[in-house]
């Protein structure tokens, strides 16, 4: 029984999937939950590559997190954020990128979300995510207060599975400008503020999650004003280590171009 565990154990789509920033959550929000397979005994682990088209940029995003003893998770990403054509009409030329390294740790400090289903109580963690972005001179050109900057979060997940459901709550606390990509903190505001995400899914059959997103965003940078976040996605697990996630997002505006709506595919690895 052991080694079973220590292989791996969690029921399939209970670890959630990889966000964009490289941490267990939905596709933008970062739930309380730990990545990998393992259970209480092991360490298990998560890889993810992700493009989000949209209709005048692209984001990629690639990198991986480490689950220890289902407590513990370390992360790292890296994105990248193309203009495309429009990098010409913002003046940085076509096709000009913007990229980030993103350094995660979560820490799971209360319940179970899975197991403790005779409890009205969620699972609940803290993470913190070291974001530090490339373009410091461009950051600087646009109102951005500094290249690199941490975010702070609380997390709640439960998943009611005699409903079948999976619902999470976040808030975080940052200062980031478009995920930090555009750096932190800017002309309007250089103070952290609450932010709030919101995941609600439903599973379908065991190896297919329905749901959607929310995720609120700060407003810090003068010259471009942003808005939250929205997904409509579908979470199959293809096997027990290969995942593969599809949505519809909207990003809202960014960097004064509205309508920023596209697709989100994800393909994970895990153990």
């Amino acid at each position: 029984m052991a080694k079973e565990r220590r292989e791996g154990g969690k029921l399939l789509l209970t670890a959630g999937v990889s966000t964009v920033e490289g941490s267990a959550g939905g596709g933008l929000a970062s739930w309380a939950l730990i990545a990998g397979d393992e259970t209480e005994d092991g360490i298990g682990g998560r890889a993810h590559v992700t493009v989000v088209p949209l209709a005048d940029y692209t984001l990629l995003s690639y990198g991986g997190a480490i689950g220890i003893n289902d407590r513990i998770e370390i992360s790292y990403a890296h994105q990248t954020f193309d203009t495309l054509k429009i990098g010409q009409a913002l003046g940085l030329g076509h096709g000009f990128k913007f990229s980030q390294d993103v350094l995660g740790a979560k820490l799971r400090v209360l319940g179970d979300a899975v197991y403790g289903q005779d409890s009205w109580l969620p699972q609940i963690a803290i993470g913190v995510q070291h974001k530090r972005a490339a373009q410091s001179a461009i950051i600087g050109a646009v109102g951005g207060r500094a290249a690199a900057g941490t975010d702070f979060y609380v997390a709640a997940t439960k998943a009611v599975l005699s409903q079948s459901l999976v619902i999470d709550g976040t808030v975080r606390f940052t200062k980031a400008n478009q995920f930090g990509l555009v750096g932190f903190g800017g002309d309007k505001s250089n103070a952290y503020s609450a932010q709030f995400e919101g995941s609600v899914g439903t599973l379908v059959t065991r190896r297919l999650l329905v749901g959607g997103e929310v995720r609120t965003k700060p407003s810090n940078l003068g010259f471009a004003r942003e808005d939250a976040a929205y997904d409509i996605f579908a979470a199959w697990a293809i096997q027990r280590h290969v995942q593969l996630t599809a949505a519809y997002v909207d990003l809202g505006s960014i960097a004064t171009i509205k309508g920023q709506r596209g697709a989100f595919l994800s393909l994970q690895t895990s153990f």
